[in-house]
């Protein structure tokens, strides 16, 4: 068991989950507000999206990006901040016999234009999706290629930036430790993601074998989607790792009561806490992690 958690918060992602909740923050002034109500609640790192403050749907836009972290940074809180690299990936197959007519929701791009507000903004951790995987049931991929993610490791390293690769399944795990053996990647974080479909599911078979394949000493996290947020949350300590939570990852705290941010750090924090576990504050978070940046 980790008795030493650090907790991470991802506050809004880029689901089609506005409509669901209004709970899940939208502009950048209210994910900032979300990343100090997650610290002021105990999490350790605040994982962040943006989204078009006009629709509600995902974006890539710098001045968004920056926006949020000048907020964050402006607050009366200590927080690290991950911001997501892996927008961009999207790719909607054209449906029946047509796959070349790629749908409305393609966001399809380069490795290092997906790495612009990073490049730009300087964050702590950035994450890197470690594979292509089939995303939900209809005809979209989350396309992430081999030689896309040599360029993009290799691009996050020179920045100093650390690198929480994001794994959805087995290959994916399989490839991370490859990118470390060539010497792309520094130290890298790893967080096991659980419950996508079609990736890993969000089961203790699944996670403790990915734990047993993990890189010996390297520090990791889990999460699972939906209700198998806190199991999987509870799961990964006792395998030894740290967790996520957060409305990216599930919209609810009890059946029939929506969640906030600030809420779910607070659950989990209880679970761990009755477990005997111990939540790291950010400046302790950054001393386990090896982070460099400046805060």
């Amino acid at each position: 068991m980790n008795h030493d958690v650090i907790i991470t918060c991802a506050l809004t992602g880029a689901g089609d989950t506005t409509g669901k909740s209004h709970l899940v923050p939208i502009t950048p002034k209210q994910i900032a507000a979300a990343a100090v109500e997650a610290a002021k609640a105990g999490a350790t790192v605040v994982h962040c999206h943006v989204r078009d403050p006009a629709t509600g749907k995902f974006s890539r836009d710098v001045a968004l990006y920056r926006e949020v972290m000048e907020r964050i940074r402006e607050a009366d809180v200590d927080i690290i901040v991950n911001l997501t690299a892996g927008m961009g990936g999207d790719l909607e197959i054209g449906a029946g016999e047509h796959p070349m007519e790629f749908g409305p929701n393609t966001d399809l791009i380069g490795p290092l234009a997906r790495l612009a507000h990073v490049e730009a903004l300087l964050p702590e951790i950035c994450t890197l999706d470690c594979g292509t995987l089939n995303f939900g049931d209809g005809d979209t991929i989350y396309v992430s290629t081999p030689a896309q993610l040599r360029a993009g490791a290799k691009r996050i390293t020179e920045l100093g930036v650390k690198a929480e690769l994001e794994i959805f399944d087995t290959g994916h795990l399989w490839f991370a430790k490859q990118m470390i053996k060539e010497g792309l990647l520094d130290d890298p974080l790893f967080q096991l993601c659980l419950g996508i479909p079609w990736g890993a599911p969000a089961d203790t078979t699944t996670m403790k074998a990915m734990v047993d394949n993990l890189p010996a000493g390297c520090t990791w996290a889990g999460f699972g989607i939906g209700r198998m947020q806190m199991p999987m949350a509870a799961q990964a300590v006792l395998l030894g790792g740290n967790v996520r939570v957060g409305l990216e990852d599930n919209l609810w705290l009890d059946k029939g009561v929506l969640a906030s941010n600030g809420a779910l750090v607070e659950r989990v924090s209880e679970i761990l806490t009755r477990l005997g576990a111990r939540i790291l504050t950010p400046a302790e978070g950054r001393a386990k992690m090896n982070l460099k940046r400046p805060a």
